[in-house]
């Protein structure tokens, strides 16, 4: 059996202070981390950091595929309204 602890009501109310200040610093976190703002500034770095490197230099190997596609798009439309004309 394990004896019963033996606290003070000072170390008990200091026990709960700490615990009630943990809780708060987890719900600020957690209400930061779910603000839309947030949300967005965050995804917004996740797809620059996929097209630009640290040094701020463009990554071309991320890039030119979906350039080559939208560019592919844009001439499969022109050459599709020249036919039909």
């Amino acid at each position: 059996m394990t004896e019963p602890v033996s606290a003070t009501p000072d170390e008990i109310f200091d026990e709960i202070e700490q615990i009630r200040h943990r809780l708060s610093d987890t719900i600020d976190q957690l209400v930061d981390r779910a603000n839309p703002k947030n949300i967005a500034d965050r995804q917004k770095k996740k797809i620059l950091a996929h097209y630009i490197d640290e040094h701020g230099n463009p990554r071309f190997e991320n890039i030119m595929p979906p350039a080559a596609i939208a560019a592919a798009a844009v001439a499969g439309i022109v050459v599709l309204r020249r036919l039909l004309k």
